[in-house]
Protein backbone atom coordinates (compact mmCIF):
# COMPACT_ATOMS: atom_id res chain seq x y z
CA UNK A 1 0.00 0.00 0.00
CA UNK A 2 0.90 3.59 -0.31
CA UNK A 3 2.04 5.64 2.48
CA UNK A 4 0.98 8.53 3.66
CA UNK A 5 3.19 11.87 4.40
CA UNK A 6 3.39 10.42 8.08
CA UNK A 7 4.47 7.30 7.38
CA UNK A 8 1.67 5.63 7.73
CA UNK A 9 0.06 2.75 5.46
CA UNK A 10 -3.39 4.20 4.10
CA UNK A 11 -6.57 1.92 5.40
CA UNK A 12 -6.78 -1.60 3.45
CA UNK A 13 -9.24 -1.25 0.78
CA UNK A 14 -10.09 -3.70 -2.07
CA UNK A 15 -9.10 -1.14 -4.98
CA UNK A 16 -5.89 -0.60 -3.32
CA UNK A 17 -4.97 -3.77 -3.24
CA UNK A 18 -5.36 -4.22 -7.06
CA UNK A 19 -3.90 -1.00 -8.15
CA UNK A 20 -0.87 -1.84 -6.11
CA UNK A 21 -0.99 -4.98 -8.06
CA UNK A 22 -1.38 -3.50 -11.61
CA UNK A 23 0.89 -0.82 -10.63
CA UNK A 24 3.48 -0.89 -13.29
CA UNK A 25 1.96 -3.10 -15.59
CA UNK A 26 0.32 -2.72 -19.31
CA UNK A 27 -3.71 -3.85 -19.60
CA UNK A 28 -5.08 -4.37 -23.05
CA UNK A 29 -8.69 -3.54 -23.04
CA UNK A 30 -10.49 -4.45 -25.94
CA UNK A 31 -13.40 -2.08 -27.27
CA UNK A 32 -15.21 -3.83 -30.08
CA UNK A 33 -17.89 -0.40 -30.26
CA UNK A 34 -18.27 3.24 -29.52
CA UNK A 35 -20.44 2.51 -26.81
CA UNK A 36 -17.72 0.43 -24.52
CA UNK A 37 -14.99 3.40 -25.66
CA UNK A 38 -17.24 5.87 -24.05
CA UNK A 39 -18.04 2.99 -20.59
CA UNK A 40 -14.17 2.32 -20.35
CA UNK A 41 -12.93 6.07 -20.51
CA UNK A 42 -13.08 6.76 -16.50
CA UNK A 43 -11.24 3.64 -16.03
CA UNK A 44 -8.68 4.24 -18.31
CA UNK A 45 -8.44 7.30 -16.38
CA UNK A 46 -8.38 6.06 -13.21
CA UNK A 47 -5.54 3.39 -14.40
CA UNK A 48 -3.57 6.18 -15.68
CA UNK A 49 -3.79 8.37 -12.39
CA UNK A 50 -2.71 4.79 -10.30
CA UNK A 51 0.46 4.61 -12.29
CA UNK A 52 -1.37 1.97 -15.00
CA UNK A 53 -0.51 1.76 -18.41
CA UNK A 54 -3.45 0.38 -21.09
CA UNK A 55 -3.80 -0.23 -24.29
CA UNK A 56 -7.41 0.69 -25.67
CA UNK A 57 -7.70 -2.18 -29.17
CA UNK A 58 -10.36 -1.14 -30.91
CA UNK A 59 -11.59 -1.25 -34.65
CA UNK A 60 -9.58 1.25 -37.20
CA UNK A 61 -12.91 2.73 -38.15
CA UNK A 62 -13.88 3.78 -34.72
CA UNK A 63 -13.03 7.36 -33.21
CA UNK A 64 -11.23 7.19 -29.62
CA UNK A 65 -11.83 10.78 -28.82
CA UNK A 66 -13.58 10.01 -26.13
CA UNK A 67 -10.64 8.41 -24.01
CA UNK A 68 -8.64 11.97 -24.94
CA UNK A 69 -5.91 12.85 -26.95
CA UNK A 70 -3.94 9.57 -26.93
CA UNK A 71 -1.81 8.31 -29.62
CA UNK A 72 -2.57 5.82 -31.96
CA UNK A 73 -0.93 3.02 -33.60
CA UNK A 74 -2.14 0.86 -36.47
CA UNK A 75 -1.80 -2.55 -35.46
CA UNK A 76 -0.44 -3.62 -38.62
CA UNK A 77 3.05 -1.17 -38.45
CA UNK A 78 6.38 -3.42 -38.49
CA UNK A 79 7.85 -1.48 -35.16
CA UNK A 80 4.62 -2.09 -33.26
CA UNK A 81 6.39 -2.59 -30.28
CA UNK A 82 8.75 0.31 -30.59
CA UNK A 83 5.33 2.60 -31.24
CA UNK A 84 3.53 1.92 -28.21
CA UNK A 85 6.46 1.64 -26.29
CA UNK A 86 7.36 5.53 -26.86
CA UNK A 87 3.72 6.39 -26.87
CA UNK A 88 3.82 4.93 -23.20
CA UNK A 89 6.66 6.96 -22.10
CA UNK A 90 4.65 9.97 -23.16
CA UNK A 91 1.30 9.37 -22.21
CA UNK A 92 -0.62 6.72 -19.62
CA UNK A 93 -2.49 4.66 -22.88
CA UNK A 94 -2.50 4.30 -26.67
CA UNK A 95 -5.00 3.47 -28.74
CA UNK A 96 -4.32 -0.19 -31.20
CA UNK A 97 -6.17 0.16 -34.37
CA UNK A 98 -7.38 -3.03 -35.44
CA UNK A 99 -7.86 -4.20 -39.53
CA UNK A 100 -10.86 -6.35 -39.68
CA UNK A 101 -8.95 -9.50 -41.09
CA UNK A 102 -9.62 -12.86 -39.48
CA UNK A 103 -12.12 -11.43 -36.47
CA UNK A 104 -11.73 -8.75 -33.87
CA UNK A 105 -11.31 -10.91 -31.07
CA UNK A 106 -8.44 -12.63 -33.04
CA UNK A 107 -6.86 -9.42 -34.04
CA UNK A 108 -6.76 -8.39 -30.03
CA UNK A 109 -5.50 -11.93 -29.08
CA UNK A 110 -2.35 -11.41 -31.43
CA UNK A 111 -1.75 -8.01 -30.16
CA UNK A 112 -1.74 -8.89 -26.53
CA UNK A 113 0.09 -12.02 -27.29
CA UNK A 114 2.87 -9.81 -29.41
CA UNK A 115 3.44 -7.19 -26.83
CA UNK A 116 3.22 -9.42 -23.92
CA UNK A 117 0.86 -7.54 -21.79
CA UNK A 118 -0.13 -8.42 -18.32
CA UNK A 119 -4.02 -9.05 -18.78
CA UNK A 120 -6.03 -8.92 -21.86
CA UNK A 121 -9.68 -7.76 -20.72
CA UNK A 122 -12.22 -8.54 -23.87
CA UNK A 123 -15.34 -6.11 -23.09
CA UNK A 124 -18.80 -8.14 -24.24
CA UNK A 125 -22.26 -6.76 -23.84
CA UNK A 126 -23.20 -10.44 -22.51
CA UNK A 127 -20.31 -10.39 -20.11
CA UNK A 128 -18.96 -13.26 -18.28
CA UNK A 129 -20.15 -17.36 -18.62
CA UNK A 130 -22.71 -18.55 -16.46
CA UNK A 131 -24.16 -21.85 -15.21
CA UNK A 132 -27.06 -23.14 -16.70
CA UNK A 133 -29.25 -21.87 -13.62
CA UNK A 134 -27.81 -18.39 -14.35
CA UNK A 135 -24.99 -18.39 -12.07
CA UNK A 136 -21.99 -16.28 -12.82
CA UNK A 137 -19.08 -18.64 -13.48
CA UNK A 138 -15.68 -16.88 -11.87
CA UNK A 139 -12.65 -18.43 -12.57
CA UNK A 140 -12.12 -21.04 -15.26
CA UNK A 141 -8.57 -22.36 -16.04
CA UNK A 142 -7.41 -24.11 -19.12
CA UNK A 143 -8.45 -27.44 -18.53
CA UNK A 144 -11.90 -26.72 -17.75
CA UNK A 145 -12.15 -24.16 -20.29
CA UNK A 146 -12.22 -26.69 -23.52
CA UNK A 147 -15.59 -28.09 -22.62
CA UNK A 148 -17.08 -24.71 -21.98
CA UNK A 149 -15.61 -23.55 -25.51
CA UNK A 150 -17.36 -26.24 -27.77
CA UNK A 151 -20.38 -26.23 -25.75
CA UNK A 152 -21.11 -22.63 -25.70
CA UNK A 153 -23.44 -20.73 -28.14
CA UNK A 154 -22.00 -17.97 -30.75
CA UNK A 155 -20.65 -15.56 -30.39
CA UNK A 156 -19.20 -16.62 -27.27
CA UNK A 157 -17.29 -19.72 -28.69
CA UNK A 158 -15.31 -17.95 -30.92
CA UNK A 159 -14.53 -15.63 -27.87
CA UNK A 160 -13.72 -18.51 -25.64
CA UNK A 161 -11.38 -20.20 -28.36
CA UNK A 162 -9.28 -16.83 -28.71
CA UNK A 163 -9.05 -16.70 -24.90
CA UNK A 164 -7.67 -20.59 -24.72
CA UNK A 165 -5.23 -19.31 -27.83
CA UNK A 166 -4.04 -16.42 -25.53
CA UNK A 167 -3.15 -18.56 -22.55
CA UNK A 168 -1.40 -20.98 -24.26
CA UNK A 169 0.22 -18.15 -26.01
CA UNK A 170 1.55 -17.06 -22.47
CA UNK A 171 -1.22 -14.45 -21.17
CA UNK A 172 -0.95 -14.79 -17.97
CA UNK A 173 -4.66 -14.01 -17.28
CA UNK A 174 -7.88 -12.93 -19.09
CA UNK A 175 -10.70 -11.20 -18.07
CA UNK A 176 -14.24 -11.46 -20.02
CA UNK A 177 -17.09 -8.78 -18.99
CA UNK A 178 -19.14 -6.17 -19.48
CA UNK A 179 -17.62 -2.33 -20.34
CA UNK A 180 -19.96 -1.20 -17.65
CA UNK A 181 -18.60 -3.78 -15.11
CA UNK A 182 -15.11 -3.07 -15.93
CA UNK A 183 -14.20 -0.91 -12.71
CA UNK A 184 -15.81 -3.72 -10.44
CA UNK A 185 -14.57 -6.46 -12.54
CA UNK A 186 -10.40 -5.04 -12.22
CA UNK A 187 -10.97 -2.87 -8.59
CA UNK A 188 -13.07 -5.37 -6.27
CA UNK A 189 -13.26 -9.19 -5.07
CA UNK A 190 -16.33 -9.49 -6.17
CA UNK A 191 -15.67 -8.52 -9.72
CA UNK A 192 -18.51 -8.53 -12.40
CA UNK A 193 -17.18 -11.78 -15.02
CA UNK A 194 -14.96 -14.31 -15.92
CA UNK A 195 -11.13 -14.83 -15.08
CA UNK A 196 -9.45 -17.19 -17.00
CA UNK A 197 -5.72 -18.29 -16.14
CA UNK A 198 -3.54 -21.52 -17.26
CA UNK A 199 -3.23 -23.09 -14.32
CA UNK A 200 -5.20 -23.93 -11.46
CA UNK A 201 -6.11 -21.05 -9.65
CA UNK A 202 -6.74 -22.03 -6.19
CA UNK A 203 -4.19 -22.81 -3.48
CA UNK A 204 -4.34 -23.12 0.12
CA UNK A 205 -1.35 -21.63 2.79
CA UNK A 206 -0.94 -19.97 6.07
CA UNK A 207 -1.47 -16.13 6.18
CA UNK A 208 1.62 -14.44 6.49
CA UNK A 209 2.17 -10.52 7.48
CA UNK A 210 1.46 -9.06 4.48
CA UNK A 211 -1.80 -10.75 4.18
CA UNK A 212 -2.80 -9.97 7.33
CA UNK A 213 -4.91 -6.20 6.51
CA UNK A 214 -6.66 -8.49 3.94
CA UNK A 215 -7.76 -10.71 5.84
CA UNK A 216 -8.80 -8.51 8.83
CA UNK A 217 -10.71 -6.79 5.74
CA UNK A 218 -12.61 -10.30 5.06
CA UNK A 219 -13.64 -11.06 8.61
CA UNK A 220 -15.14 -7.70 9.09
CA UNK A 221 -16.98 -8.29 5.99
CA UNK A 222 -17.97 -11.54 7.55
CA UNK A 223 -19.34 -9.72 10.60
CA UNK A 224 -21.39 -7.54 8.52
CA UNK A 225 -22.75 -10.10 6.65
CA UNK A 226 -23.80 -11.98 9.96
CA UNK A 227 -21.70 -15.05 9.22
CA UNK A 228 -18.95 -14.50 11.82
CA UNK A 229 -18.71 -13.35 15.32
CA UNK A 230 -17.85 -10.24 16.18
CA UNK A 231 -14.26 -10.76 18.00
CA UNK A 232 -12.13 -8.49 20.45
CA UNK A 233 -8.57 -7.09 18.88
CA UNK A 234 -6.34 -9.71 20.83
CA UNK A 235 -9.11 -12.61 19.57
CA UNK A 236 -8.21 -11.67 15.70
CA UNK A 237 -4.67 -11.48 16.18
CA UNK A 238 -5.36 -15.01 17.72
CA UNK A 239 -6.83 -15.88 14.47
CA UNK A 240 -4.58 -14.45 11.85
CA UNK A 241 -1.50 -15.81 13.48
CA UNK A 242 -3.25 -19.60 13.27
CA UNK A 243 -5.12 -18.35 10.14
CA UNK A 244 -4.37 -19.39 6.66
CA UNK A 245 -5.84 -18.04 3.13
CA UNK A 246 -7.42 -19.56 -0.49
CA UNK A 247 -5.26 -17.35 -2.81
CA UNK A 248 -6.30 -17.32 -6.17
CA UNK A 249 -3.50 -16.88 -8.31
CA UNK A 250 -1.21 -16.95 -5.58
CA UNK A 251 -2.49 -13.49 -4.65
CA UNK A 252 -6.11 -12.85 -4.35
CA UNK A 253 -7.25 -13.41 -1.36
CA UNK A 254 -10.60 -15.61 -1.96
CA UNK A 255 -11.20 -17.22 1.47
CA UNK A 256 -9.86 -17.34 5.11
CA UNK A 257 -10.28 -19.25 7.77
CA UNK A 258 -8.14 -20.45 10.96
CA UNK A 259 -7.55 -23.53 13.64
CA UNK A 260 -7.63 -22.69 16.84
CA UNK A 261 -6.52 -25.39 19.14
CA UNK A 262 -8.25 -25.64 22.49
CA UNK A 263 -6.24 -25.58 25.63
CA UNK A 264 -7.06 -29.22 26.45
CA UNK A 265 -4.86 -30.62 23.31
CA UNK A 266 -6.77 -32.94 22.02
CA UNK A 267 -9.48 -30.34 20.14
CA UNK A 268 -9.26 -27.47 17.97
CA UNK A 269 -12.05 -24.78 16.49
CA UNK A 270 -12.50 -24.10 13.01
CA UNK A 271 -12.94 -20.26 13.23
CA UNK A 272 -13.73 -17.40 11.17
CA UNK A 273 -14.21 -19.30 8.19
CA UNK A 274 -15.31 -16.58 5.70
CA UNK A 275 -15.48 -17.46 1.65
CA UNK A 276 -16.36 -13.96 -0.66
CA UNK A 277 -19.13 -14.10 -2.36
CA UNK A 278 -18.08 -14.14 -5.85
CA UNK A 279 -16.05 -17.66 -4.86
CA UNK A 280 -18.90 -19.37 -3.80
CA UNK A 281 -19.72 -22.78 -5.89
CA UNK A 282 -16.25 -22.90 -6.50
CA UNK A 283 -14.88 -25.11 -3.90
CA UNK A 284 -13.30 -22.82 -1.82
CA UNK A 285 -15.12 -23.43 1.25
CA UNK A 286 -13.88 -26.94 0.69
CA UNK A 287 -10.53 -26.65 0.70
CA UNK A 288 -10.23 -24.52 3.64
CA UNK A 289 -11.99 -27.15 5.65
CA UNK A 290 -9.55 -29.91 4.33
CA UNK A 291 -6.70 -27.68 4.95
CA UNK A 292 -7.91 -27.48 8.75
CA UNK A 293 -7.91 -31.01 8.92
CA UNK A 294 -4.48 -32.25 7.80
CA UNK A 295 -3.17 -29.29 10.11
CA UNK A 296 -5.48 -30.76 12.94
CA UNK A 297 -3.74 -34.63 12.02
CA UNK A 298 -0.29 -33.26 11.94
CA UNK A 299 -0.99 -31.47 15.01
CA UNK A 300 -2.19 -34.71 16.98
CA UNK A 301 -5.51 -33.55 17.57
CA UNK A 302 -8.66 -36.20 18.31
CA UNK A 303 -11.72 -33.67 16.83
CA UNK A 304 -12.29 -30.49 15.29
CA UNK A 305 -15.53 -27.91 15.83
CA UNK A 306 -16.93 -25.45 13.83
CA UNK A 307 -19.96 -23.33 14.77
CA UNK A 308 -22.06 -21.15 12.76
CA UNK A 309 -25.39 -19.45 12.89
CA UNK A 310 -26.18 -19.91 9.41
CA UNK A 311 -28.23 -22.50 8.32
CA UNK A 312 -26.59 -22.81 4.74
CA UNK A 313 -22.90 -22.69 6.11
CA UNK A 314 -24.12 -25.85 8.83
CA UNK A 315 -25.38 -27.46 5.65
CA UNK A 316 -21.76 -27.47 4.02
CA UNK A 317 -20.22 -28.51 6.92
CA UNK A 318 -22.58 -31.53 6.87
CA UNK A 319 -21.59 -31.84 3.29
CA UNK A 320 -18.43 -31.97 4.46
CA UNK A 321 -19.22 -34.94 6.99
CA UNK A 322 -19.53 -33.40 10.23
CA UNK A 323 -22.28 -34.41 12.80
CA UNK A 324 -24.14 -32.24 14.87
CA UNK A 325 -23.02 -31.67 18.49
CA UNK A 326 -24.39 -29.96 21.65
CA UNK A 327 -22.30 -26.58 22.76
CA UNK A 328 -21.40 -28.18 25.92
CA UNK A 329 -19.47 -30.83 24.24
CA UNK A 330 -16.61 -27.64 23.14
CA UNK A 331 -14.19 -26.53 25.76
CA UNK A 332 -15.90 -24.53 28.45
CA UNK A 333 -13.04 -22.15 27.68
CA UNK A 334 -14.59 -21.69 24.09
CA UNK A 335 -17.49 -19.72 25.84
CA UNK A 336 -15.80 -17.06 28.42
CA UNK A 337 -17.16 -13.99 27.62
CA UNK A 338 -18.91 -15.17 24.21
CA UNK A 339 -22.84 -13.23 23.54
CA UNK A 340 -25.40 -15.34 25.19
CA UNK A 341 -27.69 -14.56 22.50
CA UNK A 342 -25.39 -15.28 19.93
CA UNK A 343 -24.62 -18.90 21.64
CA UNK A 344 -28.40 -20.11 21.99
CA UNK A 345 -28.55 -19.56 18.26
CA UNK A 346 -25.60 -21.49 17.60
CA UNK A 347 -25.45 -24.80 15.40
CA UNK A 348 -22.31 -26.92 16.05
CA UNK A 349 -20.49 -29.42 14.42
CA UNK A 350 -17.56 -32.28 14.88
CA UNK A 351 -15.60 -33.92 13.23
CA UNK A 352 -13.19 -36.33 14.12
CA UNK A 353 -9.29 -36.28 12.76
CA UNK A 354 -7.63 -39.17 11.65
CA UNK A 355 -4.10 -39.93 12.29
CA UNK A 356 -1.22 -37.71 10.56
Amino acid sequence: MDGSASGKPEPFSEKSFYVQEFRGRTLALCAPDADAVATLAPVVGDLGANGIRSLVLAPEALDLGALGALPRVDAGVERLEGEVWRGLREVHAVGIALSGDGGFAAGCRRVAVRLGVAKLVFLDAAGGLARPDGRRISFVNLDELEPLARDAEPPHRGLLVEIRAALEAGIAAVNLCTAEGLADELFTYAGSGTLFTRDRYLAVRRLTLDDYDAAHHLMDRGVEEGYLAPRSEREREQVLAGGFGAFVEGRHLAGIGALIVHPDGRSGEIASLYTLTRFLGEGVGAHLVTHALAQAAALGLERVFACTTQERVGAFFERMGFALADACELPAARWEGYDPDRRARLRCYRSGVGPS
